[in-house]
């Protein structure tokens, strides 16, 4: 997808969770708090949409940052609204934590 100059790179759940694994990747969950209540993906940093902000990102060290919500609609969004403020932050988890499940991924109890 590209909006303005700004792209945003479709990952696969099994990439990103290889990714992780190999801690190439940082998962960032746009979802909000009651969402991650329910269940939540493991490793993940959450930094709710409603109140998106950039700045909130935990520094990467060096791992690329990945985008990820329920379907995959908001961590487009955050991906766009991060690019805007000039991060280089271009990826999300396509089919978010559905796809994700549907993968066969596991989750954790939320927190």
């Amino acid at each position: 997808m590209s909006v303005q100059g700004h792209r945003v790179h479709d990952l696969t759940a099994e990439d990103v969770s290889k990714g992780i694994a190999e801690g190439r990747y940082l998962l960032v969950d746009v979802r909000e708090q009651h969402e991650v209540a329910a269940e939540a993906y493991p490793n993940a940093v959450v930094v709710p949409l409603s109140s998106f902000d950039p700045a909130q990102i935990p520094d990467p060290q060096g791992k690329q940052v990945v985008f990820a919500c329920r379907s995959g609609k908001r961590s487009v969004t955050a991906s766009l609204a991060a690019q805007a403020a000039g991060l280089a932050y271009d990826q999300h988890l396509a089919g978010g934590i559905l796809g994700w499940k549907a993968s066969g991924l596991p989750t954790k109890p939320g927190s």
